[in-house]
Order: C-alpha cells, then structure tokens, then sequence
C-alpha cells in the first residue's frame, strides 16, 4: 500500500478544525506552500509552509491513519518484556485495521477483510476481534480494538500497555461542584492559619457554599464517610495535608518553577533571621531561660554569624551582625591554632598586606554586605534598621509576610545548629514541646557567659566544616567550606578593608528626634545635657520633615549617655544624674524603677527620685540583698546583657575581645514611635519560672565542641 499523499481535494484536520487541500503552490526545493480551505466556511483560507504544516501535532489526514511516533522506550523500559511485546503486537493489529498493513509502508498483499476500499472501519474492527479470538486472545470484542485505537491516537505505543491500578480516581467520580467548593475553601483556611478542626465544620461550610452559589439543595453532598476520604484526597491534590505549620507554608510560597538563588560575591546577598535558642541557661542568681539567638548567613559563602541576647531581638542585634561581618575575629586564648587565619586556606599574608587588623584574627569570612534580606520583624524593617543600612550603603529586602521558603539560606541553618551545638549541650529542650525531656531544668545549665564562649568557638568550627550547597566549578563532586569558598572567590571578588570608626558604631545605634531646650535633650524620663548645646538650644536643626528637631542616638544597655549630631559631628552627652549612681544599668532596670517609684512631684523632682531609686536599687543587688521573683528576672537581664561602652575614638580590634564581645553593648531598641519598644510585661513569659526552676545550679567550667564533619548527620528541619 502506498503512503498517503497530500493532492488537491485531500481533507485534513488542523488545529481543531476541518480543512480541504486547494492547492499546492511552488516545490521541495524552493519550498512547497499549501493553500487550505476551511470546509465549514466559504470565505475561509490560509497558507501554511508545508515544512510547517507537517511540523504541527494537530495535523492529519482526515480518517486517516494515525501520525507515525517514536516509540516511548523510556517509559516502555518501566514494564516486563512480555509487556513491551504485546504493546508492539497490539500495534501491528491496530495499524491493520486502519490501513490495511500491520506496518507502515508494508508491501504485502492487503487481506480482504481489512481492505479500506472494500469495508468499512466498524467491519475492519469487527473481523480483528474475531481473528484475535480464535488466537485465543481473551476479552477481546469490537468495543476493545475501538478503545485500542483511541490509545494508541492519544499515547502512542505507551498508550496500549496494561496499566495496573490506573482507574478512575475518588476526584474523578466526584462532582465537578463539590470539588470547586472543597478548592475554594481549603486554601482559604490554610491562608488564615486557622487551627484544624473536626471534617464536620467542614462539610457543612461545603454545604453554605453551595446553597450560596447554586442555589438550596442544587447540589447534593455525600455522606460523611464519603465526604471525609474526599476532603483528604483533594487536600493531597492540593498540597494541604499534614500540621497547621506545613500547610501555612505551602500556600504562603509563591507559584513554581523557582529559581535558585543566585548570588557570586562574597557579601553580595545576606539573609539574617531571628530564633530563640533551644537551651536553657543560668542567667543570674539561679534564674533560668532561654536566650535568643539572632543570625546572618553570607548566600556566596554560607558564612554564618550570630548574637546571643536575652528574649526578644533588639535593632543593635542587626548592628552588632553588621559589625561583626565587617570586622575579623579575634583568636581566644586556648583555641586550637588550626582555627587561625594564618593556618587556614585564606591567603593570610596578602589580606596582612592590606587590613592589619587580620594579624591575629581566627579563621572567619570578613565581608562587606550588598543587601540583606530579611523577614517582617519589627526589628528588621524598622525605620532604625533602614537608616543603619543606608549609612553603609546596604540595601535592605523585606521578604513578603509568612514566606519562610523565601530566605531558607537562613532557615536551615538553625537546624544545624540545634544537631551540631545545641543538642550536646546540658539544658537542650529540643525544638518543640513533644522532644522536651521532663527534667531538663534540673540538669547542669550553663552560665550565659559559658555558652557565649561555646558559640564562638562553634561560630569558627562552623566554617571549616564542609557545606553541601558550596561546590567549585572545576570540583564540582567535592563540598567546599566556607573557608574555601571565601578563598576561591577573593581573587576575582578582592578584598576591601572596611574598618569601623567610633562614629560607625554611634550611626548604628537605633536613632530618636528631640528637640534640644534649655534644660537639654528628655525622654524616657531622662535628662541629658552639656556645655556643648549651648549654642543649639531652642534651634532649628534644620530637618524639615523632622520638624526642626535633632537627630539623637542612644544605646539602651548603656542608658547614661547618648550621641547628638551637631553641625561639628556627634558629640556625646551625658545623663545629669549619672553621678548619683554608683553602678550600670540598662534598660530592664530603668524600666523596672519607672514601674514601682509613683511620681509625687514635679518632672525634675520625679526624675531626682528615680536617679535615687535606681542606685539603691544597684546596691541592693550587688550586695547580694534578698530579692524579689521580679527583681531577680529584672537583675538577670541586666546582667545578661553584657553591655559594653561605645568605644572613644577610633576603635583597635586587637586591643579587645572578638566582636561577639566587643560589640556586645552595641544595643539598639526600635522606635516609639515604630511599637518596636516592648510592652511593660513583654519578655518575661521566658524567664516565669516556678521558685523549683529558679533553684538550678550553675554549671562547671570547661569547653566542649561538635566537630561533624558529615552533612549526612543534619536532622530534616522542618519549615
């Protein structure tokens, strides 16, 4: 039999409509168009190439033989060969009843039953289920070699496989209205978080919606049995299955395809988030809590940094991360000296050449951020943040609300840290209250001082442990640490010494607009005045938009001074009454003694006796007094903290300790202003123990480190 020629006249079917050959115009070698007339319309015509029209996958002849295909090997490779040759023979039959040949272009005689001049395509199918039945072939009628033809149009040989368990499915046989409700609703109270409850709810909030939409009792509603196996099947369609947490993410994430984040210099992206520490310390006089952990990861390098602050993240902790990328680690007595630069793969004598400040510094990234992604904290897309990053030139990049996937760089490595450091620590509370051991307040904590050392140490192993997401180019089968990676990337990258001046760190403090008057510069119930104001009291600063008032910075954890811009630079002023306290303090006590002191007098009189209030109350404390609950939880704050003084002048980082110290002072709080100041009893719900859990003992000293060097080791961490 000859193969099918297009000529004038030949009816054919593309793209979805009925067509008639009406001429053929030009040749192979100058290439041939064909002219087609729509048979449904008179006027109808177009002209197709013929390359292009033999290239379209809805073209055939109509009633015609289907289009000749490639085998699927691939999935056909997913059968048993007996399978695969019973495909190959139910297409040799198919291909006889529609043209008349068992194979293209076969040159045999055609046999009178299945002669296309001759019979009919329903004779044609008729004979091959009788011939297949007398070969013995079972459950084979005329209604089976229909269906076969249909399969083998659609899917080609892949489509006349058997295919086990491949029936309709519980969403197919449901009706096409109760599905669309079950869609409507089941994303909607995955969007509003709304915590699981009983399929019941469900079923008749079904039932509202389609009385509302098609009308009372339009659509019926099955049982309940059948209604709840369906509820699961259209949440696995949908993604929706599992914990109230799993499902919030997976509607929150934007549409797929994603794309890989894609960042090539070091400090080019950096994602920072916030968590509290699954370990419980000794704060101070036996009262335990957790502290909250707060860090930053280099996407380049996947560098990791990190502060350690009682609960409940303040703007200095992004400071004090700002500062420490920007700023090399200082070696601690008693670390191994394989943790230097010097001993590491980092070209330590070229980066000497260019920052002295890296003579003696441990082996940690030092980077200069671009942009810093962060989520929707109060902390981080505060006003006080935005102003700290434009200072140094950062760009800042909320992500959208409750889009955790969005800076998973972050994320992750909060479950490294609870397998690598947390974990192996005496008080490790596991990340939820299922994991939580029964006496986990009675073992050895550890002082907040202890674990501060530990997380150093830890921050440094940390990059010279091998990352699965860091590879080479010209290695790309070996995991690079982030040491490594830092390495390969500083001669095309290079290297820029950005050290920070004491006007730096000042510009990191969160910032407040106060009017300068004759008394000085109030607020939070404060006085603060120099014989540098002179000439600036009652003045206009000249800030429009701030109406006239200056630009004030201060540090909470060191409340006895703030910094002034003045048209000469910052200038430092100090509290009037700093002199009357023997002792420092931070925010948490100042706070505590606006609470209990009543104001009986006048502004000056009320501020005189807080001043007095406050150094009693110092006193009190380091003399070891008898405390109350409130006290102590408001003394162990204090103290953990670990305040530090903006330094005077220029700062040395080899005269200090590494910046996780350093820097510890280097505080910031949000704005009134921007709700960032936390509520009178905010932050206590960490450190409300029972007076059992307030008796813990403190730890003994020493140091103890996870070195796991296989990244098979990590625990899931789930979103």
């Amino acid at each position: 039999m000859s193969r099918p020629v297009l000529t004038v006249g030949t009816a054919v079917t593309c793209r979805g409509q009925a067509w008639t050959v009406a001429g053929v115009e030009g040749s192979m070698t100058s290439g041939a168009r064909i002219w087609l007339a729509r048979q449904e319309a008179e006027d109808g015509l177009a002209v197709f190439g013929l390359t292009e029209l033999l290239g379209d996958p809805s073209f055939a002849l109509a009633g015609g033989p289907p289009r000749l295909r490639v085998p699927q090997m691939g999935l056909l490779s997913t059968v048993s060969e007996d399978e695969q040759w019973r495909a190959f023979a139910v297409e040799r039959h198919v291909r006889e009843v529609e043209t008349g040949q068992p194979t293209p272009g076969g040159e045999d005689p055609v046999r009178p039953q299945y002669d296309p001049d001759s019979t009919t395509l329903a004779q044609r199918e008729q004979a091959k289920a009788d011939e297949l039945a007398l070969q013995g072939w079972v459950g084979v009628s005329r209604a089976t070699v229909r269906r076969w033809r249909g399969r083998y149009r659609a899917d080609g040989v892949w489509g006349l496989v058997k295919k086990k368990g491949c029936g309709s499915t519980r969403l197919d046989r449901a009706d096409p209205q109760l599905l669309e409700a079950l869609r409507a609703l089941l994303p909607e109270e995955a969007l509003r978080s709304r915590s699981r409850g009983w399929k019941t709810r469900m079923r008749r909030e079904v039932r509202w919606w389609l009385d509302d939409k098609h009308g009372e009792q339009a659509v019926a509603v099955p049982p309940k049995s059948t209604f709840n196996k369906l509820i699961d099947a259209v949440e696995e369609s949908l993604g929706l299955q599992g914990t109230v947490a799993q499902r919030r993410a997976r509607v929150s994430r934007p549409t797929p395809p994603f794309k890989p984040t894609l960042a090539l210099r070091p400090g080019e992206l950096v994602m920072m988030d916030s968590t509290p520490m699954d370990v419980l310390v000794v704060l101070d006089d036996g009262v335990a809590g957790r502290l909250e952990l707060t860090t930053a990861v280099d996407v380049t390098t996947r560098s990791l940094w990190g502060v350690l602050r009682p609960a409940g993240s303040k703007l200095t902790d992004v400071a004090v991360l700002l500062a420490q990328m920007m700023t090399p680690m200082v070696m601690r007595p008693g670390w191994d000296a394989s943790l230097s630069m010097a001993a590491s793969v980092v070209p330590h004598e070229q980066l000497m050449g260019m920052d002295e400040r890296l003579k003696d510094a441990a082996a940690r990234p030092v980077i200069v951020p671009e942009t810093v992604v962060v989520d929707q904290g109060k902390v981080f897309v505060s006003p006080a943040t935005r102003a700290a990053c434009e200072s140094l030139g950062i760009s800042l990049q909320p992500v959208p609300p409750a889009n955790g996937p969005a800076k998973g760089h972050v994320e992750r490595p909060f479950g490294s840290i609870n397998s690598l450091f947390c974990q192996w620590l005496a008080g490790f509370t596991g990340s939820n209250v299922s994991e939580r051991g029964s006496k986990v307040e009675k073992e050895p904590l550890r002082t907040v001082a202890e674990i501060q050392a530990l997380w150093d140490e830890f921050v440094v192993h940390w990059h010279h442990r091998p990352h699965s997401g860091l590879r080479h180019p010209l290695m790309p089968k070996k995991a690079l640490t982030p040491n490594q990676m830092w390495a390969a990337l500083l001669p095309v990258a290079g290297y820029v010494p950005v050290p920070l001046a004491a006007d730096d760190y000042v510009e990191l403090l969160p910032v407040r607009w106060q009017p300068i008057t004759d008394a000085g510069i109030r607020f939070d119930y404060r006085t603060y005045d120099d014989a540098c104001l002179n000439d600036h009291r009652g003045q206009d600063s000249g800030v429009a938009s701030e109406k006239g008032r200056w630009e004030v910075h201060y540090n909470p954890y060191d409340p006895v001074r703030i910094w002034v811009r003045l048209p000469e630079g910052f200038r430092e002023v100090a509290w009037i009454h700093a002199t009357s306290v023997a002792l420092p303090f931070t925010h948490h006590v100042w706070e505590h003694i606006c609470k209990v002191v009543e104001r009986t007098g006048s502004r000056e009189e009320h501020e005189a006796e807080l001043a007095l209030a406050l150094d009693r109350f110092l006193r009190k404390a380091a003399g070891k007094e008898k405390l109350s609950a409130a006290e102590r939880r408001v003394v162990a704050k204090s103290h953990a903290s670990g305040a530090v003084p903006v330094p005077q002048g220029g700062l040395d980082v080899l005269d200090v300790p590494a910046p996780s110290f350093g820097l510890a002072g280097f505080y910031a709080v949000p704005d009134v202003d921007d709700e960032t100041v936390p509520d009178e009893d905010e932050g206590d719900d960490a450190f409300d123990l029972s007076d059992d859990e307030l008796e813990t003992g403190r730890s003994a000293g020493g140091s103890f480190i996870c070195n796991d060097t296989d990244p098979e080791m990590n625990d899931p961490w789930l979103p």
